[in-house]
């Protein structure tokens, strides 16, 4: 079915694990997506050619979060190939593995400046042309359960998505009126992007993983994109300012 017809979703670091199972399941049901990310059109190639092959309207664009006017300029073109995005996800995110006497001050600077400035970024752009069109949308970030559980080894990363919790509850608060729904998907140990590839690379760890997490198992990058997917649905009116946390029962250690 499908529920997303006649939408637009626009997504950071869409060539991600997490990024491509929003696209797809986004795209399953029927939204257009404009996918983002700072590599060359040639490594968005393949992943754009599956998308059309299988009938899904998709587009890419080579851009950094981190700089607010490419951000602006993405959005537009967005508009004029596709129509205003009213599906918004800031997922674009880097980890620095330093601890708070290691991280160098341009490290900090580099992830803060992706994670948080990023997101701000698309969701205020995006926001700005839902205002000005006067339709309704959806913004759902991407977060972390790190956001209120202290990582001693990645303090930029944990710092960066506490602060993007707070911007989704300001944001969620301030354009709740004009039926702009904001929320936060927060995961917590992913078998996908980095964490996958440690995992994999060291099955020891995989498993110390798995044993922590009360529900013993890791996450999916799909199972992740289905916690978008039902925030973005138009049935889903009343969510907002909200942290869908989906860490296996991490947090109630």
């Amino acid at each position: 079915m499908k529920t997303l017809e006649n939408q637009t979703a626009i997504i950071s670091g869409a060539l991600g694990d997490i990024g491509r199972a929003i696209a797809r399941e986004l795209a399953s049901r029927g939204a257009a997506v404009a996918l983002g990310d700072v590599r060359p059109q040639n490594d968005a190639q393949p992943f754009l050619d599956e998308l059309k092959a299988d009938g899904f309207e998709a587009r890419y664009s080579q851009v950094d979060v981190s700089d607010a006017d490419a951000v602006t300029c993405w959005v537009e073109e967005v508009e004029n190939t596709f129509g205003v995005p009213n599906l918004i996800i800031p997922n674009a995110a880097i980890v620095t593995l330093e601890n708070i006497r290691s991280v160098t001050p341009e490290q900090w600077r580099r992830e803060l400046n992706i994670n948080l400035d990023g997101a701000f970024h698309l969701a205020q752009s995006g926001a700005l042309r839902l205002l000005e069109k006067q339709k309704s949308g959806r913004i759902v970030f991407i977060g972390s359960w790190a956001a209120h559980a202290p990582h001693v080894h990645l303090p930029a990363y944990s710092v960066a998505k506490a602060g993007l919790r707070m911007l989704m509850k300001c944001l969620a608060l301030d354009l709740a009126p004009e039926d702009i729904l904001v929320n936060e998907v927060a995961p917590g140990y992913v078998d996908a992007g980095l964490s996958g590839k440690i995992f994999n690379e060291n099955p020891k760890l995989r498993a110390e993983a798995e044993a922590k997490v009360p529900v013993r198992r890791l996450i999916s990058s799909q199972e992740v994109a289905l916690e978008v997917a039902h925030l973005c649905e138009p049935q889903t009116r009343h969510t907002t300012g909200s942290v869908v946390l989906m860490d296996g029962g991490l947090s109630l250690l």
